[in-house]
């Protein structure tokens, strides 16, 4: 009695696509429209009912590199330098028209110090963020607001950490800093001038 029954089945299953018009029987899979901006190489890219989805990752080596910030002043002054390997993974969102609507990086940096090539001292540090770009225009980073989350902690061998961000920022178009959440010490010397809160990494490095 089994084997009348599935063969029965078989014949409605079979009827009824039969019924079905061509592009419901055999769709076409999905078309990756142009996309504005076009993706990074290293990102591959697969369309959806709503557009494309692109995601990759890679690897970035930054070399001991002058960051600008300043310690101390006159022939006591120096410059630090930052070095580190950073691990991306980057997704890009397109709309149905292949127009950018959000990026999302998660970076992951190893190896990292801030330095002072003067004394070869150095201060190691950990760093974890992501970073969230929503464009109100689609497809113009121009309109653009960011949203970082995540940490970095500079930690000196054998003590407490002494500087450290974590938290979140949200940053307008502009570059205007519209929501800042958590410690930041960053933002504290480098935009509210409390440059006092260096003075740990700076006599680590001397």
């Amino acid at each position: 009695m089994a084997r009348p029954f599935r063969t029965l089945l078989a014949i409605i299953f079979l009827a009824g696509i039969a019924l079905l018009p061509p592009a419901a029987a055999f769709a076409d899979p999905p078309v990756l429209p142009p996309l504005n901006p076009p993706p990074p190489g290293f990102l591959t890219c697969r369309a959806g009912g709503n557009g494309a989805i692109c995601e990759g990752t890679r690897t970035l080596v930054e070399n001991p590199v002058d960051t600008g910030i300043v310690c101390g002043s006159g022939a006591d002054a120096f410059d630090i330098f930052d070095q580190g390997v950073i691990n991306q993974h980057v997704s890009r969102y397109y709309d149905a028209n292949g127009n950018l609507t959000r990026r999302v990086i998660h970076e992951n940096w190893d190896a990292t110090q801030f330095s002072n090539p003067l004394t070869g001292r150095f201060i190691p540090y950990t760093q974890l963020n992501t970073y969230t770009d929503v464009l109100a225009i689609h497809g113009d980073f121009s309109t653009a607001t960011e949203t970082t989350t995540g940490e970095v902690i500079f930690h000196p061998a054998h003590s407490a950490p002494v500087f450290f961000n974590a938290g979140r920022v949200v940053t307008a178009p502009d570059g205007t800093i519209d929501f800042r959440a958590g410690p930041q010490n960053f933002l504290d010397v480098l935009v509210d001038g409390h440059t006092e809160l260096l003075e740990p990494v700076c006599a680590a490095l001397r």
